[in-house]
Order: C-alpha cells, then sequence, then structure tokens
C-alpha cells in the first residue's frame, strides 16, 4: 500500500515501467552504452543516496531511463521520490500563479520541489531561457545544494557547460557523482518512428545522390538547388541546432530532409520523422484511453529523438492547442540544441504566419540555418508561362 502511494505521488507516470533490470548494458543492444561499471555506481545510489548524481549523455543514451530506474528504485525501497522534467516544472510554476480550489499555490508547488527528499530534474539544460525560468530553476538548484539534499539531475551536456550558477554546483566533487552516457556506435543504426506516412523503406529510397540538377533550370534556380544541397550534406555529417528548408511543393526540401534521416540512422542516430499536420493530429488522438502510446510517452519520443524531421510546417490547422504543442516541441528542441530539420512552403516572408514564438526560434540565426529553394516542381516542372527566377516570363502561343 505504501509502495503504491509513493508511485503515485512520484509524478513518475509511464515512467514507473523504467528499471535496472530493463537497462540494457553496453554491448546487448543499440543506443544504451551502460556499463556494468555504471549500473553498480546509479545502484549504489539508488539505496543510499547521499549527495548529487548527474548524469550526462546525447539525446537517446539512456538518461531519463537511468534516472527513472533509480527514482523507482527509491519507490520500492519505501522511499519518496519526486519525479520533474525541468522545463515541464516551469510550465507548472507559472500556472500556479492562477491555481483555484484544490490546485497548488505557487509558493506550496515551489516549496514541494525545493525540499522533496529525492529529486530527480529531468532536462536540467533545456529549461526555457527566460530570465524569470532561469532563476526560479537556480532557486530550486542553489536551495537544495545549500542543504545537500539528495538530487538526480540529467542533461545532453556536461555540467561545465551549463549555465555558471549552475555548472559550480553541478560540477561540484564534493557533492556530484558523473556519469556520461555514450550515443549508440556509429555504424549499428538508429531506432526509427514517423507520423504522416514516411515508411523506413520509403526514406531509404531518398538518397542524395538521387538528386540532380535539371537542365532546364535557370541559373538562378541552380545556385539556390546547389547550395540547398551542400547545406545539407554538411549538416547529415555534423548535424546541430536547426536546419531550415524552404521551398515550393516538390522542389525537393523533403527529399533533402529524407536523405539527412538516412545519413543520421546509419551513424546510429534515433530519427523522428513527422509530418507536422499529422504529428498534431496523433498527439490529440493518443489522449483517447484506447490509444496505444500515451500522450506522454509520444511527446517525450518526438522531443528527446536524436534527429527530428518536421517536414510540412505551416500546412496545420492553427488551433491554439496545436500552437502550443509545437511550441512546446520547437521550444525544448532550441534550447536543448538538438538536431532539428524543418521543411515549410511558406516563403521567409510569410514565415510571419506562424505563431510569433515558433516563428523566432525557428528563424533565429544563432539556432541554425536557413536555406531557400527556388527550383519548380522537380518532376512536373513549372506552370506553363510562370518565369523562372533570373528569366523573363515565357510568351503564351
Amino acid at each position: 500500500m505504501r509502495t503504491s502511494r509513493l508511485a503515485r505521488l512520484s509524478n513518475l507516470g509511464s515512467l514507473a515501467r523504467f528499471s535496472f533490470e530493463n537497462l540494457s548494458v553496453a554491448g546487448e543492444a543499440p543506443g544504451r552504452g551502460l556499463s556494468p561499471v555504471t549500473r553498480a555506481a546509479a545502484q549504489a545510489y539508488a539505496a543510499e543516496p547521499a549527495g548529487w548524481l548527474v548524469i550526462t549523455g546525447p539525446s537517446g543514451s539512456g538518461k531519463t531511463h537511468l534516472a527513472a530506474a533509480v527514482a523507482n528504485r527509491r519507490i520500492a525501497l519505501g522511499g519518496p521520490a519526486l519525479f520533474m522534467v525541468v522545463p515541464d516544472l516551469l510550465d507548472h510554476l507559472r500556472a500556479s500563479y492562477d491555481a483555484t480550489g484544490d490546485e497548488l499555490g505557487f509558493e506550496a508547488m515551489f516549496d514541494q520541489v525545493r525540499n522533496a527528499p529525492f529529486l530527480v530534474l529531468d532536462d536540467v539544460d533545456a529549461a526555457a531561457g527566460t530570465p524569470w525560468a532561469r532563476e526560479k530553476l537556480f532557486q530550486v538548484v542553489n536551495h537544495r545544494y545549500n542543504a545537500q539534499l539528495p538530487t538526480v539531475f540529467t542533461c545532453t551536456g556536461r555540467p561545465q557547460t551549463l549555465d555558471d550558477r549552475l555548472a559550480t554546483r553541478l560540477a561540484d566533487e564534493q557533492l556530484s557523482t558523473v556519469i556520461h552516457l555514450e550515443a549508440a556506435p556509429a555504424g549499428q543504426g538508429g531506432a526509427y518512428a514517423q507520423v504522416g506516412g514516411m515508411s523506413r523503406e520509403r526514406l531509404a529510397e531518398m538518397q542524395f545522390r538521387d538528386l540532380i540538377a535539371q537542365s532546364s533550370w535557370s541559373s538562378v534556380e541552380r545556385e539556390s538547388f546547389h547550395a540547398a544541397l551542400a547545406a545539407a550534406r554538411e549538416y547529415a555529417e555534423e548535424p546541430a541546432g536547426w536546419l531550415v528548408l524552404l521551398g515550393a511543393n516538390g522542389c525537393g526540401k523533403t527529399h533533402l530532409a529524407a536523405a539527412i534521416a538516412n545519413r543520421a540512422l546509419s551513424h546510429g542516430r534515433s530519427v523522428f520523422f513527422a509530418v507536422v499536420p499529422d504529428l498534431l493530429d496523433h498527439l490529440r488522438r493518443s489522449f483517447a484511453p484506447t490509444s496505444e502510446a500515451t500522450y506522454d510517452e509520444l511527446f517525450e519520443q518526438v522531443r528527446n529523438a536524436g534527429l527530428l524531421v518536421l517536414d510540412d510546417l505551416g500546412a496545420h490547422s492553427s488551433t491554439p492547442w496545436a500552437e502550443e504543442k509545437l511550441y512546446q516541441v520547437v521550444n525544448y528542441r532550441t534550447v536543448s540544441r538538438l538536431p532539428t530539420v524543418l521543411t515549410s512552403d511558406l516563403k521567409p516572408e510569410t514565415m510571419g504566419r506562424l505563431h510569433p514564438r515558433i516563428y523566432a526560434r525557428v528563424l533565429d540565426p544563432q539556432a541554425g540555418k536557413r536555406v531557400e529553394i527556388l527550383v519548380p516542381h522537380y518532376s512536373l516542372g513549372r506552370d506553363d508561362g510562370a518565369a523562372a527566377p533570373g528569366r523573363p516570363p515565357r510568351r503564351r502561343a
């Protein structure tokens, strides 16, 4: 009875299924990079938590699984545990200002997190970059640092790469044990998931070598095509941040995104290929009780994919719910610098139709690169009489 109650209070949700028993040791399965020494260190901490445990590693390396396994072991041993994804925690804190009825107010919620006997803060380096968010997160971390309360952190980068005030605390060798998980070995192939019809078989047919400039294109069109191809090839070798591919329907941008995804899979990176309207529909349906995958599971899979492809942005219905979910994904991956490829039929001057928060992150030059492809439909060509960039309009007979 006590264990069941502790599990309900833990906020682990679907992560309650994660345990040390179903973690993979490196060599048993791709993508986990968990050595017997690492497993033993995490198990020892779960049995007698003292100080901090900091788990780092690239997306897909198993950080969240390991942190959840530690929390679940604490609960199994009869101790309390509270699991919080940092961006979600900050959202909850903001919402708690307007709490009504039985809902926890800001002060109560903030105190609960700061003083939890055992706390897991997942994705500590993915907090939204507002001054308010940074300050609230620091207050939680600093309070637990001064009180030396047992805390597990997960982050993509090493502790030293965090904000200075966080870095000095998480990297304190007197308090913190740091575990680094490796990505899947290159050549073993990463996991693939999709929403919207881009099957693994169809994806495999879209390679860089299949894209060839057409002789009917103008010099401006050919130049834009070669620039986009070069940018996509370069990104495929060292994916980081955003690559935004803009162009008319059929210009080859989805093909380029698929070719990048194929390269990422061959390097052992997990890939999620999502057609944006279908993704939002899928997330809505995942709320249904009969859904095989819960909303939280699907949303986390999208947010944390080693490479995320968001195909056809701008074709979705702009409901407040859709915009908010899309913003949460976009913001999370921008702050985390997770590799994300985006395609859209929108022109640079019309992308302002997107929600301002999404627009600002997608086109932020500090977050990635934007490429505009000026060629007509790759297979069908341009409409009769339409002018190619750099050429006068063709006369109709």
